[in-house]
């Protein structure tokens, strides 16, 4: 029978926090030693993982699948580019709390109806909301159809905050991405986050103990659309265009491996799974690698994500666990522990 310390989880939380504030210093320094190919990539994983982060506020922490989130992404997205003024710059200050705003109210919307069905039924209900909106891009002059709008002035803050500057983009985007990762640390801290987790883990239990859970979740579905849709206004204002397409299932579909890819249940896999997840789709897409396989990369991917789930079933986070365990697995290592434990 094996023990665990009683140190093991403090060492594993400062473990934790050491990665997470060196994944962020790494980030920081992108700059200084990538050129615009690199800094324009890394800028796009981390608008990514702020996607991925608000997903997994639903998904890992409040055990609700959402198979719609790319809406709420994707009207961040367009309301970047449709309430910017035509002849001057928009005023960061009021729009992207606005496109943050739409999102979080059409969540407001999804989570209100939906909420109220289970399971599978939950999943496709937020699906046909996603493709209502989807669809009003699509078919109607609103969202300029299949051919998308173009941004045609990026937002800026006065002289200080230009983000039609690369460097300065990346900086803010960087920014958002840890500004996003501490508030939801905070959150899952809290009342509001304990709260949730109780409704995961045992939801008629959590009504028994006199919690409304439905609140609860309806908030958690408003938080998750904002901060979706900062994700789609960040992705606007790098690429300067939009299209239906950041409205699509496939892209619901893609965040939602994010985090299983990276591990459901921490703020840190959303992170890892981003980065893992568009790297290994750089890695497929390289015909300097595969040649004119590359054109094929989706069966690349596939059969990788196939392989992490399957060997990796608490995803890339718990590697390093996974790792201490075969550790301690060892007979020397059972009979040190069970020697301990004696004493």
């Amino acid at each position: 029978m094996a023990f665990s310390s009683p140190d093991a989880g403090a060492a594993s939380s400062r473990g934790a926090a050491l990665f997470v504030a060196a994944a962020f210093a790494a980030l920081a320094a992108v700059p200084l030693v990538a050129g615009n190919y690199g800094v324009d990539l890394v800028g796009k994983i981390m608008i990514y993982a702020i996607f991925a982060l608000s997903l997994e506020l639903l998904v890992g922490t409040t055990g609700l699948v959402c198979f719609g989130q790319a809406a709420f992404f994707g009207i961040g997205a367009y309301g970047a580019v449709l309430l910017s003024p035509a002849s001057e710059p928009a005023g960061l200050a009021w729009l992207l709390p606005a496109c943050m705003a739409a999102a979080a109210a059409y969540a407001g919307l999804v989570g209100a109806l939906s909420l109220r069905t289970r399971g599978v039924y939950f999943i496709m209900v937020t699906l046909a909301f996603a493709q209502m909106a989807y669809y009003v891009v699509h078919d109607t002059p609103l969202g300029g159809g299949t051919d998308g709008i173009y941004l045609m002035l990026k937002p800026a803050l006065g002289s200080l905050l230009d983000l039609d500057r690369p460097l300065v983009l990346y900086g803010f985007t960087w920014a958002c991405l840890l500004g996003s990762f501490g508030f939801l640390a905070l959150l899952l801290r809290s009342r509001f986050g304990r709260a949730l987790a109780g409704i995961k883990a045992n939801e008629q239990r959590m009504r028994a103990a006199g919690f409304s859970t439905y609140p609860y979740k309806l908030a958690a579905f408003v938080v998750s659309g904002a901060l979706a849709g900062l994700a789609g206004f960040l992705f606007a204002v790098k690429d300067g265009y939009v299209n239906p397409e950041l409205l699509s299932w496939h892209l619901s579909g893609a965040v939602l491996v994010m985090i299983i890819l990276g591990g459901l249940g921490h703020l840190r896999g959303a992170l890892i799974g981003a980065f893992a997840f568009v790297l290994l789709q750089e890695f497929y897409k390289s015909e300097a690698v595969f040649g004119s396989f590359a054109k094929h990369w989706h069966l690349g991917l596939g059969l990788t994500i196939i392989l992490c789930v399957a060997l990796l079933p608490r995803g890339l986070v718990g590697v390093p666990q996974r790792l201490r365990e075969r550790l301690v697995g060892r007979p020397g290592g059972r009979r040190s522990t069970a020697g301990e434990a004696a004493r």
